[in-house]
């Protein structure tokens, strides 16, 4: 169950097509784990009062029209929590809570554990 937050945030992505995350049968989708994690980090560190949750709708819309104008718009590719991922740490970076080197530190050190370790 959502707090009043979380459904703030989440709802604040849905007029928009292009930022709306993917829904299925009228629900928040997501394919991978690591995609509800990215949405969930997004939301709490936004709450948690670390960057304001329209500053990341608008780095989210700012990646996503970068990722556009560089790439066919059908391409396969196409990946909205990528997008997220990537706007996400963008933010994070620029609002100061993590230094550009030690997020890329942190992102090895997940990328190479084992799920056992998580």
């Amino acid at each position: 169950m959502f707090t009043k937050f979380e459904h703030f945030a989440a709802t604040s992505l849905m007029g928009n097509p292009t930022e709306a995350p993917p829904r299925k049968d009228g629900h928040l989708h997501f394919d991978r784990d690591w995609e509800k994690m990215a949405f969930g980090v997004a939301i709490a560190l936004s709450k948690q009062g670390y960057y304001e949750w329209e500053d990341f709708r608008q780095t989210l819309m700012a990646t996503i029209k970068e990722w556009e104008t560089t790439h066919d718009l059908n391409d396969p590719n196409w990946d909205y929590y990528q997008c997220w991922l990537t706007a996400l740490e963008t933010l994070l970076v620029k609002s100061g809570v993590i230094a550009a080197g030690e997020l890329e530190t942190q992102l090895v050190q997940l990328l190479h554990c084992k799920s056992s370790e998580l």
